[in-house]
């Protein structure tokens, strides 16, 4: 039976369609792991715990929901791009996997091109029995970071520097009419010069979400991946990116024709970068940030920062 998955997704027919899809989400592969892949396996588990623990509510998913999850048919393989989380050179990896030759150095690809749309395929492009058969067989998998290191990141790059004025316009002016008292007119028009403490503002600020999703940059893991639904086979982390790339890339049978990126532009550090910006945020506002990305802290095992002061 063929149904749109979108106008359908409250009808009986879908519901039908969505409980079939969850006990797919929940069905993980059974990996061989070697030593040093055992590590992956515990994060697994540990995330399937905290699913168990923190989460109750049954979501419905759209095609909407599946825009992240990359999809190669000739590997087998999913993966759910988180931005500034090595996304990038993730992409990279499978225009390389999935061109047939085409490419064959990942760091050859320039950056803007791995973001194109169509490049890539993804789950939501696929009719609902398709989705629930790759699901059930390919190898899922998803890179993850610490979130407030992330979101640091994602302020730097995208209202720091001067090239980024597609997002200064979009978001910086927003942000600096609405959270920035007396304004110049300068920055209302350009919008170029958003401070970290403006834009924590707009985070929290309940109009944000109300208005509109969270840009993929800043959106929380959980919500663009949903890994309580989507039982994802490896969990890797930036903290440890290359030999969990390489673990990747050995259950996917190419880590001999294929390694990942460890050369080219890096926004890595060291793990210091957002308690230095978080240094001139105040508790009040450090402790609405954390309950907006308290789920990404707990399900991916993710400390509370030392340096948060929330009370």
């Amino acid at each position: 039976m063929q149904c749109d998955f979108v106008w359908c997704i409250n009808t009986c027919i879908c519901m039908f369609y969505f409980v079939l899809i969850s006990l797919l989400f929940r069905e993980p592969i059974q990996l061989e792991l070697l030593p040093a892949q055992r590590s992956l396996h515990g994060r697994r588990e540990l995330l399937e715990q905290a699913c168990l623990s923190h989460t109750r509510k049954r979501q419905v998913l759209s095609p909407e929901d599946l825009k992240h999850l990359i999809v190669d048919d000739k590997h087998s393989l999913i993966y759910c791009y988180v931005p500034k989380v090595a996304c990038t050179n993730w992409k990279r990896v499978l225009m390389v996997l999935t061109s047939d030759g085409r490419y064959t150095d990942p760091l050859a690809i320039p950056a803007n091109e791995a973001h194109v749309a169509g490049n890539l395929r993804t789950l939501s492009e696929f009719s609902v029995p398709e989705i629930n058969q790759r699901l059930r067989s390919y190898l899922k998998f998803i890179f993850v970071r610490e979130p407030f290191e992330r979101l640091v990141s994602a302020y730097r790059n995208k209202f720091t520097r001067s090239y980024n004025t597609a997002f200064h316009k979009r978001y910086g002016t927003k942000i600096i009419r609405r959270h920035r008292p007396d304004p110049e007119p300068e920055a209302l028009e350009k919008g170029n010069d958003v401070s970290f403490h403006e834009f924590v503002q707009y985070l929290v600020d309940p109009r944000t979400q109300r208005e509109e999703p969270f840009n993929e940059h800043w959106e929380r893991v959980h919500s663009l991946c949903h890994p309580c639904l989507i039982h994802y086979d490896v969990v890797g982390k930036y903290e440890t990116l290359e030999p969990d790339a390489q673990a990747v890339l050995r259950l996917a049978g190419v880590e001999g024709t294929l390694q990942f990126p460890t050369s080219g532009k890096s926004t890595r550090t060291d793990g210091n970068m957002a308690a230095r910006f978080f240094k001139h945020i105040s508790p009040f506002y450090q402790k609405k940030l954390f309950n907006l990305y308290r789920m990404d802290f707990l399900l991916f095992n993710y400390s509370t920062p030392e340096y948060l002061r929330t009370r």
